[in-house]
């Protein structure tokens, strides 16, 4: 293999969608590796996800770069925030290429300090050229990443227990709402480098309330009943929040591991609210609790085979999970191993789960139009995999572009092969339709039944509304400044037409910084379309909402509290796994 295509990985950090996405442009990348952002350093010492960690630093050989303790000390954090959730914490690779010290000790330091400092179009950040690592920093990692990795440790119950808090018991939480919120059609919004979430009203635009929460909210989910909003973030942090008080606050907490990325609700009839559960990116493993409190239940390990070679993997990860609507279950969806694991709630002694053999490595997805089917990337392998969350069994395993990246995906009425959920990639600029309709559209289900070419790879957001006709999609890390700064908006009746670019951060009329554009979300009506204008800690960032029939800018959210704004998600959207 050659040296560019080793290369090709490189160093990205870890996002999102995510997201996920790893720290922002000046503030700034996503995780998951999925930015390129000038800027300062957009960590602030509170949020060191590893710092107490005991992580003893590896003896190194002959001919390595050697690192003093305090190096060592600086170099393991930098690579937990940027790098890890590309590349693993063992540096095995997943969304970005291997890291290990027989790969990086051939490329030689000149080479990997030159690919840190300038990036790939392919997703690898130019941390150097954007001023988001200094050179001293970039020198460092070239040499740390020629050592051998350290291991962080293990995270098990009694640990979990010491972060578990349960600030209001449910015996003392309201009976019914207590506020005057429409809170279907409230967004909570991830602050990224601020370490909180924002409530906002969707109706008046304004904060309703910021909430601290864990380090660079990933995801929010919402209870079945639309009561409860799960928020973990990066740093493994769960908060609980009750969206009945008169002011919704925390009202539990707890710390599942070192590093995350996904959390989920039980929302089969008759469980609703009464399970959740949360996957750890370290260590490999995830965690059911009790809905209403948080309180560990049972931790299962996920490391185990590989689908394809299968030889042992010592971290794979879980990377998305969503609740089956037609049994008490979990799809959890494990990166490296390329497993998707049906988790069966109804019984935690005697705990059943189905394994079902995807593709690595598997990252994001979403459900099909039905609630039925869930289809979720295997980004490095380029493929979709198809679960029958009601049958229980793999429907299909679809090549798509390179690197997809969907998010949730997006389900809409194709006009010729009728329902379609369609991915776009990190990779390439493509956007792959598939036919969702096994009793009506037979022949075409489960098929790529057509392509669109967007403005340009980088992209980490594809969305659509059931209302709206538009699909919309976005490029956050594109270099071209132009293209990350905008989104392609396509006519869903008229999909031979080209698309159309809406220059978004242009709209917001920030200033200086790198100002990507990422995640479209819907309102609960399907009539406005918001859109996070991601610019450096230190700088302005926005929320800009767009009319979505006019495809006109309505209003621009640009409250000083939005800081390094990402993810955003709609209440009653998010509930019913609408998009």
């Amino acid at each position: 293999m050659s040296k560019s295509v080793l290369l090709r990985g490189g160093m990205a950090a870890a996002l999102l969608v995510g997201l996920a996405y790893a720290g922002a442009q000046a503030a700034d990348a996503p995780a998951d590796g999925h930015a390129n952002s000038p800027g300062a350093k957009y960590e602030a010492p509170s949020n060191d996800t590893v710092k107490d960690a005991k992580m003893e630093q590896p003896g190194t050989k002959p001919g390595v770069p050697t690192l003093t303790p305090s190096e060592f000390e600086t170099a393991k954090q930098i690579y937990f925030q940027r790098c890890a959730g590309c590349h693993g914490v063992l540096r095995k690779g997943a969304t970005g290429k291997p890291l290990t010290t027989d790969i990086t000790r051939e490329l030689g330091y000149d080479t990997i300090k030159a690919f840190i400092t300038y990036g790939s179009p392919a997703g690898m950040p130019n941390w150097g050229t954007s001023g988001q690592l200094t050179e001293s920093e970039v020198d460092l990692m070239a040499r740390y990443v020629m050592n051998e990795p350290p291991q962080p440790p293990e995270f098990g119950l009694a640990d979990m227990q010491k972060t578990w808090k349960v600030i209001v018991p449910p015996d003392q939480r309201p009976k019914k709402k207590e506020n005057n919120l429409d809170l279907d059609n409230v967004f909570s919004v991830t602050l990224r480098d601020a370490g909180k979430i924002a409530l906002i009203d969707g109706n008046t635009k304004q904060i309703i309330k910021t909430i601290d929460t864990g380090y660079a909210v990933h995801i929010s989910r919402m209870s079945a009943s639309g009561r409860y909003l799960y928020v973990i973030g990066r740093d493994a942090k769960i908060d609980l929040i009750d969206l009945w008080m008169k002011d919704p606050s925390v009202v539990a907490e707890i710390k599942i591991g070192l590093e995350a990325r996904s959390v989920e609700t039980s929302k089969m009839k008759g469980w609703e609210d009464k399970i959740a559960i949360a996957g750890a990116y370290w260590p490999p493993q995830f965690v059911i609790m009790t809905g209403d409190t948080l309180e560990p239940k049972k931790i299962v390990s996920t490391r185990g085979m590989t689908v394809d070679t299968q030889e042992f993997h010592p971290e794979p990860r879980v990377a998305s999970i969503a609740a089956s609507h037609f049994h008490p279950e979990f799809v959890v969806n494990v990166k490296e191993t390329g497993k998707i694991m049906l988790v069966d709630y109804s019984d935690l002694v005697s705990l059943k789960t189905t394994t079902i053999d995807a593709a690595r490595f598997l990252h994001d997805g979403g459900f099909d139009s039905t609630g039925r089917y869930m289809l979720v990337a295997a980004n490095a392998s380029n493929k979709i995999a198809v679960v029958d969350t009601k049958a229980d069994k793999l429907a299909a395993l679809i090549d798509v572009g390179v690197k997809p990246h969907p998010g949730r995906g997006a389900n809409f009425i194709h006009p010729k092969f009728g329902p379609v959920w369609a991915t776009s990639d990190l990779g390439d600029d493509e956007i792959t339709m598939i036919g969702t309709d096994p009793e009506k559209h037979k022949a075409q289900a489960w098929k790529v039944v057509g392509s669109l070419h967007g403005q340009g790879g980088g992209s980490l957001f594809i969305k659509t509304n059931p209302k709206s006709k538009n699909l919309w999609v976005d490029t956050p890390l594109n270099p071209d400044s132009d293209i990350s700064q905008s989104v392609a908006v396509f006519d869903i009746a008229h999909l031979d037409q080209p698309f159309k670019v809406l220059k978004i951060a242009e709209m917001a009329n920030l200033g200086d910084g790198p100002k990507r554009v990422v995640q479209a979300e819907y309102n609960k009506d399907g009539t406005e379309v918001w859109f996070s204008v991601w610019n450096g800690k230190d700088q302005k960032s926005a929320i800009v909402v767009i009319d979505d029939k006019t495809r006109t800018l309505k209003t621009v959210i640009n409250d000083d509290r939005i800081v390094t704004p990402t993810g955003k998600f709609n209440v009653f959207n998010t509930q019913h796994d609408i998009y």
